[in-house]
């Protein structure tokens, strides 16, 4: 699956090289200008998760990746080179995050964020601050708040009524047939 805007495009990581651009960006945005420790930018889960990475034609400008959970996935680990950073790409790779997460039957998209980041989660991406919930406490960055988006999910929805050819596709490119279909 890949989405273009002019160009901008975002990929979900399939190949060893994409992977490494994802890591390349936040090693720029988390160790270098936030000053996170690297067991904090990098850790077991990214070998768990599914990571997007945005482009500017072929130049790799932010990152993201997904976890899944029974019930809800997690958006996290999110950005961007910082002459990237503007609503317009935030939100192609945002929608792009949203359509593949509710593609996989996801409803709930939820998210952590520093005080500082809440109003642009809610204002141009749409999540609700989770009331009631107690901010996550870090001793090397500032305290998270949860943030919750609710998705539609699609009629096309991947489930276990799938077709068994679209099962076998590469994550994100259920419409694209393989040897199986």
């Amino acid at each position: 699956m890949q989405k273009s805007h002019n160009s901008l495009k975002i990929v979900v990581v399939t190949t060893q090289e994409q992977l490494m651009h994802a890591l390349f960006i936040r090693s720029i945005c988390f160790m270098e200008e936030e000053h996170l420790k690297i067991s904090h930018a990098f850790d077991g889960n990214d070998f768990q998760a599914t990571h997007m990475v945005a482009y500017d034609c072929d130049e790799p400008i932010g990152a993201t990746r997904i976890r899944w959970f029974k019930d809800f996935a997690k958006i996290e680990r999110t950005a961007f080179r910082p002459a990237f950073r503007n609503a317009r790409t935030l939100k192609t790779l945002s929608e792009f995050v949203f359509a593949h997460v509710a593609r996989k039957g996801y409803s709930r998209l939820i998210t952590h964020a520093g005080p500082r980041y809440v109003p642009l989660w809610r204002r141009v991406l749409g999540f609700e601050v989770v009331e009631g919930k107690p901010p996550l406490v870090s001793p090397d960055y500032e305290d998270c708040v949860e943030l919750v988006k609710e998705l539609v999910v699609p009629h096309n929805a991947i489930s276990q009524h799938s077709d068994v050819g679209t099962l076998y596709r590469v994550e994100g490119a259920w419409d694209t047939p393989t040897w199986l279909g």
